[in-house]
């Protein structure tokens, strides 16, 4: 089972069209996906239509069981909502023995999934150290915006303290370039600095595209909304390349 994070510290990245697609790519293609929603403002459970109102707070405060909160969204894929019933939840983390490690406690009781993808918000927190803690890999959407690079660096920062801290080894797997217009100058000039750092890691761009950007109005996927659009190419080219890894570490 691999467990991946999505995760960028500067929002407006893509971080949760990267979720859905990937993760509803991947259940196309057969495999058992779980998606964690772990961002407040729910918007990877807004785009796949979730109903459920459970999340990880009651899970962690409420004692509900972890299966409870776990919903199906579409064949193959199912998700732990997220909502602003997370909002308090950092608070309620802050004062439990072993704070940084309680995501992998409870997510540990997931089993039979090929992936988990965990959708997380924007900013340095406990919510994104716990998951940082409990995924093994990190997929890293990066917009063709300077400040995006920041958020990058300031990620790479935290990974660095957390690996020695815990003694853990957070792989980066893939950073995706999103919102990629090569009309604008700025974005030869992050992608070159992307390449500068990250030479082996960077995947296939996810181009700007106005079906992306529409799809979530309809609680649905770019796959189900426009399988032709230059969106819906993008992201299974990305899904291709996350199974292609996935092979060739089995080897």
């Amino acid at each position: 089972m691999k467990k991946i994070a999505v995760l960028n510290f500067k929002g407006g990245t893509g971080k949760t069209s990267t979720v859905v697609n990937l993760g509803h790519g991947l259940a196309m293609r057969g495999k058992k996906v779980l998606v964690v929603d772990t961002d407040p403002q729910g918007s990877a459970s807004y785009n796949l239509g979730n109903q459920s109102a459970n999340t990880l707070y009651e899970v962690i405060v409420k004692n509900l069981p972890l299966t409870k909160a776990i919903t199906t969204v579409r064949k193959n894929l199912d998700l732990i909502p997220g909502s602003d019933h997370l909002y308090p939840l950092e608070l309620k983390m802050a004062i439990l023995p072993e704070k940084e490690q309680i995501f992998s406690r409870v997510l540990s009781q997931i089993k039979n999934y090929d992936y988990v993808i965990v959708d997380c918000g924007p900013g340095i927190n406990l919510i994104n150290q716990n998951v940082l803690l409990y995924a093994d890999e990190i997929i890293i959407p990066v917009s063709m915006e300077y400040l995006s690079l920041v958020g990058v660096k300031q990620l790479l920062k935290n990974i660095k303290i957390i690996n020695k801290i815990f003694g853990k080894e957070i792989r980066i797997c893939k950073v995706v370039p999103t919102f990629v217009d090569h009309r604008n100058k700025k974005t030869q000039n992050v992608l070159e600095s992307l390449q500068k750092v990250f030479p082996s890691k960077i995947s296939n761009e996810i181009r700007t595209c106005v079906s992306l950007s529409e799809a979530p109005g309809y609680k649905i996927s770019i796959f189900e909304y426009d399988k032709n659009s230059r969106g819906a190419e993008d992201y299974s080219k990305l899904v291709d390349g996350v199974l292609k890894d996935g092979k060739e570490k089995t080897r």
